[in-house]
């Protein structure tokens, strides 16, 4: 038979059990947080309907789906009826409009599942990553914002991130500040496509793609100037209040943003929180707020969202208030990997029983539930070679004891238990052997 050589597609990952630990410690930590908050969880497919996909992203969005040929005879068509989900949120929306009767009147949701992205797959992007999202569909703004940013600010405090800075803004001011500079609205959409990139390629990089976008020259410059933040909150807000008298709705996102910037003071770890007019989020389903959080030193956001009060109405014929962020995985298992953050999770076994013949493998069977009912991980050595040899294993299993039945230890109905850090063994009673280990 032929070999195939071993590979995966770029831009997927394989994770080795340390790693993995490392994820699941994140992820027990974010579940934790958001059910002590009062969200419940819930799953979607992976496989979504294209219609339910497409036209949901923007253009640039859109490009990124995975599409799904039809299987059989029409395979040869290259027409293409389902699609890998993109997100997590436009799946909600399809989800809430079909389980309403079920949901109830106000839902919060939370969900961490992988999603999928045809990117180009350079250095730190992924064509399949997990998303960690939490979700409050039916209540307007801003109480349901609050109740988010304060669960996400327990996540990143839950997990030692020692500041956090989130970032704020409302779709509603940037439609304001398109209209305020003179740009037609029709060009809204490739306008704040533009805006949403000014922390990458910079003003003169928006400028530049704002004029091969066609928006004349000093309309692109005059939004610059009006979107940029001023030293503090307050006086961010205030001029914001002042330039958009004949604007309502936009009104409207300042006084929801000084409810949000003053509720966040309150919370029990208090995060830096910035008015930013500059920020965009180029999702095209956005409608008001929208959030991105960062972590100290770093350029790139950890977590972003906002509110998307039209999107179930796509599927559902009505429109639903809903607002939602969702937490880069990804990128804070790195940032915690290169920083040091994780706690015992190197440990690939607390104890390892290693039965010196046959005859202890009953007794060693029993001695594993014992153990595990102390709340231990335990796991019996899988044979009956010489101690030296099952010593090396524990080794390799990163065990912290080792319990060893030999025929001494058969006759007296004892076992001796082996630190393997500080090296030291005792012989305790096979009753008591709960005990030794929460004692070392």
């Amino acid at each position: 038979m032929a070999t195939i050589k071993a590979g995966i597609p770029k831009g997927t990952r394989d994770f080795l059990p340390r790693q993995m630990k490392q994820r699941q410690y994140v992820m027990d930590v974010i579940r934790s947080v958001y059910e002590k908050h009062g969200f419940a969880p819930i799953e979607t497919p992976a496989i979504e309907n294209i219609e339910t996909l497409m036209g949901k992203y923007g253009e640039e969005g859109d490009q990124l789906l995975f599409k799904i040929l039809m299987r059989g005879a029409k395979a040869a068509s290259g027409a293409c009826d389902l699609g890998l989900r993109y997100d997590l949120t436009v799946p909600l929306s399809r989800f809430v409009a079909m389980h309403q009767n079920e949901i109830g009147r106000i839902f919060k949701r939370y969900q961490m599942q992988p999603v999928y992205r045809a990117d180009r797959p350079g250095h730190g992007r992924f064509r399949e990553f997990y998303q960690c999202d939490i979700d409050m569909i039916g209540a307007a703004a801003p109480l349901p914002e609050i109740a988010l940013l304060q669960a996400v600010n327990d996540v990143f405090t839950a997990l030692h991130f020692d500041a956090i800075t989130i970032h704020i803004n409302d779709r509603r001011i940037l439609r304001a500040f398109i209209d305020v500079a003179d740009i037609a609205q029709d060009d809204e959409t490739t306008a704040i496509t533009a805006i949403d990139k000014l922390d990458k390629i910079g003003r003169e990089g928006v400028l530049k793609e704002l004029a091969d976008r066609g928006i004349a020259p000093q309309a692109a410059q005059k939004l610059l100037d009006i979107i940029e933040a001023k030293e503090s909150n307050a006086q961010t807000l205030d001029e914001l209040d002042a330039l958009f008298v004949s604007h309502d709705e936009a009104r409207q996102a300042v006084a929801e943003l000084r409810v949000i910037v003053e509720t966040a003071g309150h919370f029990q770890n208090p995060p830096h929180l910035r008015v930013s007019p500059e920020l965009a989020r180029g999702l095209n389903y956005y409608t008001g707020a929208i959030f991105e959080i960062q972590a100290e030193g770093l350029s790139s956001s950890i977590a972003g969202g906002g509110r998307y009060d039209h999107l179930i109405g796509m599927f559902s014929g009505k429109d639903i208030p809903a607002v939602g962020i969702s937490l880069g995985f990804e990128r804070i298992c790195v940032i915690m990997e290169e920083r040091g953050m994780f706690r015992d999770t190197d440990s690939g076994v607390d104890v390892v029983i290693a039965p010196f013949h046959r005859d202890a493998l009953g007794k060693a069977t029993e001695l594993s539930a014992k153990i595990r009912e102390t709340g231990l991980s335990c796991e019996l050595y899988p044979g009956f070679d010489k101690l030296a040899k099952q010593f090396k294993y524990a080794n390799e299993r990163n065990a912290r004891f080792v319990a060893v039945l030999g025929e001494d230890e058969m006759r007296a109905n004892t076992v001796t238990v082996k630190n393997m850090n500080s090296g030291e063994q005792k012989n305790v009673s096979f009753e008591k052997i709960g005990d030794i280990f929460h004692q070392s």
